[in-house]
């Protein structure tokens, strides 16, 4: 039996797979302490589940529902765009989906023709480009500046004819590097003077930390910027939500549309009682996330100097996300190997500390650590680290 090419051309998700090797470990009695998991690890808020059970019970969740998602859901959305932004959208504006990776999936099918381009700059996650190709198209990576972020000048060294989009992570996986409104505001001139697309993944948009405000958003700049974005988002990271299943494309009419049409043959609809969860969500109180933000900014205030002071890393302090991402090249040169690949394996095999690398992100020379796990958790594998990086 022979596989198609598109399917060939993929590789598997670093992340996953770091995540599954850990998990043999333990499963084989070894105590490893895992750090390359990208979900909070708070339980989704009593309120949010009750609201489930309730559509469950009521007879609520039984059947279809529109490819788009249910209209409750689509307007709560539309009044948290304006809330949180002064975003004003119509409901028809928004797609709800199977998880914001199906958004970004479906909206790559939408998008590209075979050839062409999408610029990724890194570091990215590690699905965009494995997107991209799915959908024919060629991911071109951009290098960042020394802050990890990209500018209109960077991006017009890689824009050729092909060019069809941008990809802008803000705050960023796996860095929590965020984006200024300035810098997305020149970055979607450019973008409007060429004509790309810019799709503006901002799933962790409400994890910033040293503001009582949210992330700026690419959405709200101007008219002509929002025509040219497509906004993903979904209620995972913020709400505790991962296996929930919701994430949603904000779009114009014409964009939207062509989600509806693709998705109609692809998932047919979320899980209905996963919209009536992420519906109590995004409308019910807000405590719960106000503390489980202040949960994640004590763990990355706790562990930020630690992390720092291992010999070899490198790093800033994140403003959002819950990722570090440390340049560990010098801790390579202390460990006597080549690559950022080894390392990380080098670290799970001898310190039983998973991490993931960053040539998945695009970025070599630096490892991904995720601080959404207890801070006793944390703090044990940052003793084994330094016990590590000392022998």
């Amino acid at each position: 039996m022979q596989l198609s090419q598109r399917a060939l051309a993929v590789s598997p998700s670093a992340t996953l797979a770091t995540g599954q090797k850990a998990q043999l470990l333990q499963a084989q009695g070894v105590d490893v302490i895992n750090l390359s998991v990208g979900q909070p690890d708070y339980a989704t808020p009593q309120a949010i589940k009750d609201a489930a059970v309730t559509a469950i019970q009521n007879d609520q969740v039984n059947g279809y529902t529109a490819t788009e998602g249910v209209l409750p859901l689509r307007q709560a959305i539309a009044v948290n765009l304006a809330t949180l932004h002064g975003v004003q959208v119509d409901p028809s504006q928004v797609v709800v989906t199977t998880g914001a990776k199906m958004a970004l999936y479906a909206l790559f099918q939408v998008l590209l023709n075979p050839g062409d381009e999408v610029l990724l700059p890194a570091p990215y996650w590690v699905s965009y480009s494995e997107q991209v190709k799915l959908a024919s198209g060629q991911p071109i990576e951009v290098a960042p500046t020394a802050s990890l972020k990209v500018t209109p000048t960077q991006l017009a060294q890689a824009l050729t004819p092909a060019t069809k989009a941008v990809v802008l992570n803000s705050p960023q996986n796996p860095s929590g590097t965020t984006y200024t409104r300035a810098e997305l505001q020149a970055i979607g001139e450019f973008a409007v003077a060429h004509d790309l697309t810019v799709v503006a993944d901002e799933i962790y948009g409400e994890l910033l930390y040293d503001t009582s405000h949210v992330a700026p958003s690419m959405l709200g700049i101007s008219p002509e910027i929002d025509d040219h974005t497509v906004l993903i988002n979904g209620v995972s990271k913020t709400y505790a939500m991962t296996g929930w299943r919701i994430g949603y494309a904000v779009a114009n009419a014409k964009i939207a549309s062509a989600l509806k049409t693709v998705l109609s043959h692809m998932t047919g609809n979320p899980a209905a009682v996963s919209q009536a969860a992420a519906t109590a969500a995004l409308t019910g109180d807000q405590s719960a996330v106000t503390q489980m933000k202040a949960g994640f900014k004590r763990r990355r205030d706790a562990i930020y100097p630690q992390l720092a002071a291992l010999p070899g890393f490198n790093l800033t302090k994140p403003a959002g996300a819950f990722y570090f991402f440390p340049d560990v090249t010098a801790a390579m040169a202390l460990k006597h190997v080549k690559n950022t690949t080894d390392f990380v394996a080098l670290m799970l095999d001898e310190a039983h500390v998973a991490t993931v690398t960053g040539e998945a992100f695009g970025l070599p020379g630096h490892i991904r650590l995720s601080y959404a796990t207890d801070l006793a958790t944390l703090q044990r594998a940052m003793d084994r680290l330094k016990d590590w990086l000392s022998h």
